[in-house]
């Protein structure tokens, strides 16, 4: 029983970690935050930080992590919800660049996650999350014939980079339509991927 007790509290303290400093990232930034900061608002010691994380960088990217794993959830609840695979991608696509008008998740996965991780490591953890079921959702629409026959693997890293440069250019635009001017771009795209017209 106390082992169990024990595994509990070891657990609580790594989502209070995650928890706070996920907040401190997404209000300060990554460089303007502490590890004393951290630790005290969890309540926590340096030594239990250090027991789940041997630094301030893997901190952050087990947050970033946690950011994409909920991003390509909601892209993929958001697509789940479509019955055709074309309405399914279109709609994926859509609502990724609506969800990164979130500012906690502009500042820790779009502007931070390069600089902290390096563009390799966040470019893999990238690929891992929303990348793989952009892959996934084009290899069906190919072999549904909907997109002439090609090599999956360049077309989600071209279709992946744009949606990630459209939401880095939403995080900064102050015009009012920039969203609507995003996704309608976005159709026309995506648009001409179609083999065939509805």
């Amino acid at each position: 029983m106390p082992s169990k007790i024990r595994t509990q509290q070891r657990e609580e303290t790594r989502r209070s970690l995650l928890r706070v400093s996920r907040r401190l990232f997404a209000a300060k930034g990554y460089a303007a935050v502490g590890l004393s900061e951290i630790v005290t608002d969890a309540g926590v010691t340096k030594g239990a930080l250090y027991h789940h994380f041997d630094s301030k960088s893997e901190l952050f990217a087990a947050v970033l992590e946690q950011i994409q794993h909920e991003v390509g959830e909601r892209v993929l609840a958001a697509a789940d919800a479509v019955a055709d695979p074309w309405g399914q991608l279109v709609t994926g696509c859509e609502t990724f660049l609506t969800t990164c008008l979130d500012p906690e998740i502009q500042r820790i996965m779009l502007i931070d996650g390069p600089a902290v991780l390096g563009w390799h490591e966040w470019r893999a953890l990238d690929a891992a999350a929303s990348g793989r079921h952009l892959g996934d959702a084009l290899t069906v629409l190919i072999e549904e014939g909907v997109i002439d026959r090609q090599p999956v693997a360049p077309l989600t890293h071209l279709l992946s980079g744009a949606m990630n440069e459209a939401a880095l250019w939403l995080a900064t635009s102050t015009d009012p339509h920039a969203l609507a001017d995003a996704t309608a771009a976005l159709r026309r795209l995506m648009s001409a991927l179609r083999t065939t017209t509805d």
